[in-house]
């Protein structure tokens, strides 16, 4: 167990590395041309982490190909405003707002699943909110469009989970992966063609290289892990990328976060980990917590 949750460790520090790539890169490229370059290196390595049983070649079939469209689309929607929101907003506020997926997967889970929610976890949804509120400060301070993109990559990654629930007993990993990368490289694609391409420098190359291999390895590592932890062992480790967001928005972007900032950021976090503990005590495992990131 401690090799997994290790790894999942590493998993989410190499997310998170990405996602400080991706903020580095902002100002250089389109939304689009930053998701096209990460989809297809983070695919190209992706390509070979195939399970034994499954061929890449036939990962257009599927059983339920409605829901597989949507998951991807969701996962494709959620990329371009999280690229927008990192390379707009700090790191710290990003997360933050990002974290709040869990919290609405309790709130989604009660409209689409018809499923029934106790106290603890309405208490869980209003802290977390509180949270935020604390991070970002409307009224108190300048709101941006990245803030309502990162929301809006939160309420499409709850979404995702949505759908991967019902889809995850269903269809192959390759189905739901290559459908990702598909649609993802046509419409980032589509997109950059539409507004603006700039010949990226060798350096520039580099640096979208490493933003497609850290996505990667966090998938890889990630799929390593639950072989050797169970999965709501896994699922607090997610939270560890608040640590990180606070690391390396300091360290590289000089985002230093205030006392209320890191006080909303703890709330969040504890929020987030009261409906994971109250998911494990209803169902006997942790169902809001993905374990391949909902987009490239």
């Amino acid at each position: 167990m401690p090799n997994g949750i290790l790894l999942a460790l590493i998993a989410y520090a190499s997310y998170s590395c990405s996602d400080a790539v991706i903020k580095s890169l902002g100002g250089q490229f389109t939304v689009f041309e930053i998701g096209f370059f990460v989809t297809l290196f983070a695919g190209c390595f992706l390509f070979f982490t195939r399970p034994a049983d499954e061929r890449w070649r036939d990962f257009w079939r599927t059983k339920r190909p409605w829901a597989v469209q949507a998951r991807a689309w969701a996962g494709i929607a959620s990329g371009v405003l999280s690229v927008y929101a990192f390379t707009t907003i700090p790191l710290a506020e990003v997360y933050a707002l990002i974290f709040l997926a869990p919290l609405l997967v309790t709130i989604l889970s009660t409209v689409i699943l018809k499923e029934s929610v106790g106290p603890w976890r309405w208490l869980a949804v209003v802290a977390g909110f509180a949270g935020v509120m604390l991070v970002v400060r409307p009224g108190f301070r300048e709101l941006h469009l990245g803030h309502l993109a990162a929301f809006a990559n939160a309420f499409l990654a709850a979404t995702s989970v949505i759908l991967m629930r019902s889809l995850a007993q269903q269809e192959r990993r390759t189905t739901i992966l290559g459908a990702l990368v598909g649609y993802g490289l046509l419409f980032n694609g589509v997109g950059t063609a539409a507004t603006s391409f700039s010949l990226p420098s060798a350096g520039q190359l580099i640096w979208l290289m490493l933003a497609g291999i850290f996505t990667a390895g966090g998938q890889l590592l990630q799929l390593l892990a639950v072989k050797y932890a169970p999965a709501n062992r896994i699922a607090p480790t997610h939270y560890s990328q608040i640590v990180w967001a606070v690391v390396l928005g300091a360290f590289f972007f000089n985002e230093y976060p205030d006392m209320l900032t890191m006080v909303g950021l703890a709330v969040v976090g504890a929020s987030g980990l009261l409906t994971m503990v109250r998911e494990e005590v209803r169902l006997g495992t942790v169902r809001w917590n993905p374990f391949t990131r909902t987009r490239l």
